[in-house]
């Protein structure tokens, strides 16, 4: 049998939440690396130190009842809510913080993000409690058996029907209430973590644009490409090929910024504005394209799909990017006739 050892993993720089203890034992055995470039270093030293093997969770599938940690380079969209939902510890090497649709999931006890090669401690085994040992204040008799309480617990009063009816409702009001008002909850939060710091960041990201004069410089680099058809196809088979998506899809950053840079220029007149259409496209293609293993497992794929299926999907981004390119330029014809 497998002598698995203890590691403690700390948040980094900018992270949150943590630390977290991970023991792998034989059933959950694998140290799981869902970053989208083959295993990453803080995966590996994990392995390293507590002696279970690292598994690239593009390559292989691993179920989430197998993983003694997982860990990936999500910037607070899905999987880092996806994997504590599924109740795997969540090692993060992005310094996010708890957002995204699956937020609520999102715990102290189970995610740790900004994580660095310096914040993985081993950690001394703890003593494990021996079945003739109870805990603190639990002392059973001499016969072994529990003892009765002293009290003895008194008999249930049912309530009448009117007052069952009336506790009825009440319940039940106050259940559509409470839906009603986490909802709103939710939302309000969900507008304060994600919508509005976008917005602030594309506001800033403009702002320095136009500022630095950085925009001109830009636009001697994007505009031929972003200008014609040929260079929209050119950028969306960059962003499509099978070893660049899968890196350039979490928080879909390079998405944003070029999109904001291809905004700017063609509110300037640098570019057609019927090329923001397939614009839109041609940025796109990478999108997701780093959720592919974690998608097929949440489907509960085979293994034989997960190391077919990734691949495919990749391969088949070079095909549909361009294609969706060349369909929204022909859909923006007359979009913007004056």
């Amino acid at each position: 049998m497998t002598t698995y050892r203890p590691v403690q993993v700390s948040k980094g720089a900018g992270g949150w939440g943590g630390p977290l203890v991970i023991r792998p034992t034989e059933k959950k055995r694998f140290v799981v690396s869902v970053t989208g470039g083959g295993i990453h270093p803080v995966a590996e030293r994990i392995a390293s130190l507590t002696g279970a093997p690292a598994v690239d969770g593009f390559s292989k599938k691993v179920e989430p009842e197998e993983m003694a940690c997982v860990v990936i380079d999500c910037g607070g969209t899905a999987r880092c809510g996806v994997y504590p939902k599924l109740g795997v510890l969540t090692v993060d090497i992005t310094p996010a913080s708890p957002s995204g649709p699956l937020m609520q999931y999102i715990k102290e006890a189970n995610f740790v993000s900004g994580v660095r090669l310096e914040n993985i401690q081993p950690l001394e085994a703890e003593p494990q409690l021996l079945p003739d040992e109870a805990p603190a204040g639990e002392v059973p008799d001499s016969t072994g058996e529990t003892p009765e309480p002293s009290n003895p617990v008194p008999p249930v009063v049912r309530p009448n029907k009117v007052t069952r009816l009336i506790e009825f409702i009440g319940r039940g009001m106050g259940k559509v209430v409470g839906t009603f008002y986490q909802a709103g909850r939710e939302t309000i939060d969900q507008v304060l973590r994600n919508i509005l710091p976008f917005m602030a960041f594309v506001s800033t990201i403009i702002g320095i644009i136009l500022y630095t004069g950085i925009g001109n410089v830009i636009a001697e680099v994007v505009s031929p490409l972003a200008g014609t058809l040929v260079g929209l196809l050119l950028i969306s088979v960059v962003a499509a090929l099978p070893f660049l998506s899968p890196l350039l899809g979490p928080g879909a950053v390079v998405a944003q910024v070029v999109g904001v840079l291809v905004g700017v220029e063609i509110g300037r007149g640098n570019i057609p504005p019927q090329m923001a259409l397939p614009a839109l496209f041609a940025i796109n293609p990478q999108v997701g394209c780093d959720f592919v293993p974690v998608g097929l497992t949440l489907g509960e794929a085979k293994p034989e799909t997960i190391e077919i299926g990734v691949p495919a999907v990749l391969f088949s981004r070079m095909v549909t990017g361009p294609l969706a390119v060349l369909i929204a330029y022909l859909f923006s014809f007359g979009l913007y006739a004056d």
